[in-house]
């Protein structure tokens, strides 16, 4: 658990670095979350459940599967990136074999695409589970409470999982809610809402864990809420000294779970400074071969981009 998240870490700072000097266009990140995702991707069943990520998720798509070298084709924008052949910008994950649903630009629209799977899944009596994530700016969109409200009156066995990092883009969570937490509005649905601390992976581990066996007794739906603090800017293409105060970042800081975490690992000998030594060194050289990678791999044709969108000569749609 604890390497997933080193490993998302270290990815997404190689992605600033490769967006700093003008090698990727984009980064949306996912520092002050990987607890949360790691710990909620590591509680399902990676061979029959599906997941409906946005586009923070590093931590849930690196435990469903994919690679370090996916992540740097998709930031490089080549044709082998395995989320859309570089159509579509960083963090759009999706990867039909490891069930990991694409997702769209809008924001939210995963969330009924998310029921709309569940909903498949009991009509065929089927026994897995769909975990959708979101931001709690999300949580203020339509589709977030339609699918909510849908799941709540079908029973459907769906997660809802809401990554609160207390802003949307630069709209603190105060501004955002008329309750105090996210989980108050489970209620309204008919379902369950708990909200866990976010920097602590096994809470969000146990939580999950709770929802998918809930789920799977034929109980229906849950909503998670987990608060973190989202550490960097929104993006590569935002500046949040605009609207908030490098204090209040910094002290955030002081609940990193990749710190937090590793000192619990430490305190119950799990965690050694040459375990350490190694999950680092095996980590630099995936990420060091993976920018290799994505660096030399070729752009798609010219001649491609309408594919998929206009049906081609031949017939081939």
């Amino acid at each position: 658990m604890y390497e997933t998240m080193l490993f998302a870490r270290k990815i997404d700072e190689r992605m600033w670095l490769l967006n700093r000097a003008g090698k990727i266009p984009f980064v949306i990140s996912c520092q002050g979350q990987e607890a949360a995702q790691v710990g909620a991707a590591m509680a399902l069943d990676k061979k029959q459940d599906y997941v409906l990520p946005y586009y923070r998720d590093l931590g849930i798509v690196l435990t469903f599967g994919m690679t370090a070298t996916d992540i740097m084709l998709a930031g490089y924008a080549k044709a082998d990136d395995p989320n859309s052949g570089g159509r579509q910008m960083p963090g759009h994950f999706g990867q039909k074999k490891n069930r990991i649903v694409t997702g769209s630009s809008p924001v939210t629209t995963q969330v009924p695409h998310a029921v709309g799977i569940a909903l498949a899944g009991k009509m065929e009596k089927k026994n897995f589970v769909a975990l959708v994530t979101f931001g709690e700016g999300s949580s203020n969109q339509g589709d977030f409470h339609e699918g909510l409200n849908f799941a709540g009156v079908h029973n459907l066995p769906v997660i809802f999982m809401c990554e609160n990092n207390k802003y949307a883009i630069s709209v603190p969570v105060e501004k955002q809610l008329g309750c105090e937490k996210v989980s108050d509005r489970a209620a309204g649905y008919g379902m369950p809402g708990i909200t866990v601390d976010g920097n602590d992976p096994l809470a969000v581990y146990e939580a999950v864990k709770n929802a998918a066996e809930r789920a799977r007794s034929g109980k229906g739906p849950t909503l998670i809420e987990t608060v973190s603090y989202r550490f960097t800017p929104h993006s590569s293409d935002d500046d949040d000294r605009s609207y908030r105060e490098k204090e209040e970042v910094e002290e955030a800081k002081k609940k990193d779970a990749i710190y937090t975490f590793a000192t619990y690992l430490r305190e119950a000998d799990v965690l050694t400074d040459k375990i350490a030594e190694n999950m680092n060194e095996k980590i630099r050289k995936l990420i060091d071969e993976a920018t290799e990678i994505g660096e030399e791999a070729p752009y798609a044709d010219p001649e491609s981009a309408l594919r998929f969108v206009y049906e081609e000569s031949g017939g081939e749609n």
